[in-house]
């Protein structure tokens, strides 16, 4: 799976602009023969540059991002000494590039704007339809799950009652119910889509996502059926928000240019909580915004799922899983300035150079899981 960065235009106005010249103490001395500087180290720097043009913190953060991207995409063409100068025209190309857009999308918008109120479905037929699909869920639960959960939802008959009725405990009443509405939450979104799943996994998929059950989500390799299976993909976003939640993952969904950006914004916000340093933050969303545009270019539609970590410390683990056309030789994708005839491979060597772990999975028209792993610096 390739990670591919893209370069801006350049701006030769901007460029030779007296007034947006850096002050004289942020280009340092060159370095020395040979010395590389890790492209992290350059982060300040380049932040500091963004920041004195850009005042919304959110646009300097992407802008940031951008920049390293493009700057590690270089890394490995541009002369010893020479990275930091080539680090700071690169954000004022990417300021400049964002102006640019800014100005043409406000230029265009009475293009793209329907000032129409859209039409609102009747809502006496959209509650009828919720009405039946409740009673077909309903009536594809057993009859002793049906009649229990009816008896807690409908009566208001507790666990204890309950249990002493069926000769069981509380807590086994409790997980029956749990199981439930699990069943009853899918068996609901089937209905309102009038459609049985086209294959044998998919219920057990639907099903752990709908109770959360993450340990079952593994068993039944939830996240590989979610990117072969469009219906799947589609009902477990409903499943997941309703289901029980999980403060120590996060899952994205990657179809479009727009979810990258999401991506990268959700990860940042997990990183964040683990207590991750400015530096660090941008770094990982580099990564992660790397792997999923990739996603979207080569793949069509995949998944990043995150997941905070506490043991051995705290850290933060990325999987970006999709069933594309995979890489034929991951070896030689992970060497710098690989690239296939398709450019596949490219820029996998610099997302590993961000992370303190990092394997790829690929198996060739199957697709490919990249695993990035973030530990925390102590002190």
């Amino acid at each position: 799976m390739p990670l591919i960065s893209t370069g801006g235009t350049c701006d030769v106005a901007y460029l030779f602009d007296v007034s947006a010249a850096e002050p004289a103490h942020e280009l340092r001395e060159p370095a020395e023969p040979g010395h590389r500087p890790d492209v992290a180290e350059l982060l300040p720097m380049v932040r500091r540059i963004i920041r004195a043009r850009v005042s919304n913190p959110t646009v300097v953060d992407d802008l940031v991002q951008e920049t390293l991207l493009r700057v590690l995409a270089a890394a490995g063409r541009v002369e010893p000494g020479m990275l930091e100068p080539y680090a700071i025209v690169t954000a004022r190309h990417a300021v400049a590039s964002m102006w640019r857009e800014q100005d043409r999308e406000r230029r265009n918008q009475h293009r793209v704007v329907d000032l129409r109120p859209p039409e609102e479905p009747g809502e006496d037929v959209v509650v009828q339809e919720e009405r039946e699909a409740v009673a077909q869920a309903l009536q594809r639960l057993s009859e002793r799950d049906r009649e229990t959960l009816l008896a807690h939802e409908v009566h208001g008959e507790d666990t204890r009652t309950l249990a002493a009725e069926r000769g069981s405990s509380a807590g086994a009443v409790a997980a029956q119910l749990n199981r439930s509405r699990a069943r009853l939450r899918v068996e609901y979104l089937l209905a309102l889509e009038g459609t049985e799943p086209p294959t044998d996994r998919c219920r057990p998929v639907l099903l752990a996502f709908s109770g959360g059950d993450r340990r079952r989500q593994r068993e039944v390799d939830a996240g590989r059926h979610l990117l072969e299976c469009e219906l799947c993909a589609r009902l477990s976003q409903p499943l997941m928000e309703r289901g029980q939640q999980h403060d120590d993952e996060v899952r994205i969904p990657v179809r479009s240019d727009p979810d990258v950006v999401v991506a990268r914004q959700r990860v940042r916000e997990a990183a964040e909580r683990v207590g991750f340093a400015r530096t660090d933050l941008t770094v990982i969303a580099t990564a992660v915004s790397e792997v999923a545009r990739n996603i979207v270019r080569f793949a069509g539609s995949g998944e990043i799922v995150v997941e905070l970590l506490e043991d051995p410390r705290p850290g933060l683990r990325v999987v970006a899983r999709d069933a594309g056309p995979g890489i034929p030789d991951v070896d030689r994708a992970l060497v710098d300035g690989y690239s296939s005839a398709h450019g596949l491979g490219l820029g996998l060597p610099g997302a590993r150079r961000l992370m303190d772990e990092f394997a790829v999975v690929s198996e060739p028209e199957h697709g490919t899981t990249v695993t990035m792993t973030k530990w925390r610096k102590e002190g």
